[in-house]
């Protein structure tokens, strides 16, 4: 029988009791989406997959975006499913070495938004019994119920705009990243696109703050000066301490979390010979607004 345990912090649940190398029984898949709408980050330790599993289960949540720049790779069998790693092979690295160094929200540069990202921790760096290269969290339901009220009143209908190349050349630029600089095609597919501010999160029905600091440029309409005053406010506020939770991995992890209402990074705090190879899906929301999909979550008691 499926469990959830939520943890003592802000966020996450560990979820027992279910195999995810097998297909999902609809009832625990309710269970699950309900778990993670109200806890925003999933554990589902002891788990056996291969990429065909990881890409399995994720695209329960909606489209799997694949390669965020070009095109997938066909040659792969699975090409929706990304490696993240800082491990070479003939002088090569086989994945995304410095993905989600700095905070930020995955696809927010996208027309249609993130919903979630699916991890599975294959290889996880180690030094003294001790595991390295967390994700950590931040609560975005929190953030919104903690802003003071004059700041909920400016924001309210509010939109801003988010560009992939921000987050992109920021890593270039000031964090030693050894991915190539976009090409003009690669900008071309990703277009700035713009979101709401404040969001009704689709499960809890509750608002969220839903801007971040890697792929938020500027809220529109906005003078610059005035945009980038408050976005460096909320951008400072939505990381203070009382907000966050650190997951440390364990290899066969599976780990699921909410970008609609979470923001997060990852922790690089290992060596070039300490090695971390985790599998990657990120889903975005092209079910979670419909309501008959809701109604999943919201079936559970």
């Amino acid at each position: 029988m499926i469990r959830v345990e939520p943890t003592d912090a802000v966020l996450g649940a560990t979820i027992r009791g279910v195999d995810l190398s097998q297909p999902m029984r609809n009832d625990d898949f309710a269970v699950i989406l309900h778990a993670l709408g109200h806890h925003g980050v999933l554990r589902f330790p002891e788990q056996d997959l291969g990429p065909g599993d990881v890409s399995r289960f994720s695209a329960l949540f909606g489209e799997i975006q694949g390669n965020p720049i070009g095109p997938l790779d066909t040659t792969r069998e699975f090409p929706e499913v990304g490696t993240l790693s800082n491990l070479k092979v003939n002088n090569q690295y086989i994945g995304s070495p410095d993905a989600g160094q700095d905070w930020h929200t995955d696809m927010t540069y996208r027309d249609v938004a993130g919903f979630v990202n699916v991890l599975y921790g294959v290889r996880i760096p180690m030094r003294d019994a001790r595991p390295l290269g967390g994700t950590e969290f931040s609560n975005m339901h929190m953030v919104y119920e903690a802003l003071p009220d004059d700041i909920k009143a400016r924001l309210d209908g509010a939109t801003a705009t988010h560009d992939i190349a921000k987050f992109w050349d920021h890593m270039r630029n000031n964090r030693n990243s050894p991915r190539p600089p976009l090409t003009e095609e690669q900008r071309r597919r990703r277009p700035p696109v713009s979101h709401p501010v404040l969001l009704t999160h689709p499960i809890t029905g509750r608002k969220v703050l839903y801007c971040n600091p890697g792929f938020t440029d500027h809220i529109d309409g906005m003078d610059r000066a005035e945009s980038d005053a408050l976005l460096a406010y909320l951008f400072e506020f939505q990381l203070q301490e009382r907000f966050r939770y650190t997951h440390h991995w364990t290899e066969k992890d599976l780990l699921i979390w909410d970008n609609l209402g979470t923001i997060h990074r990852a922790i690089a705090d290992y060596r070039p010979d300490e090695i971390r190879l985790i599998r990657r899906c990120q889903v975005m929301a092209t079910k979670i607004f419909d309501p008959a999909f809701q109604q999943i979550a919201h079936a559970v008691a």
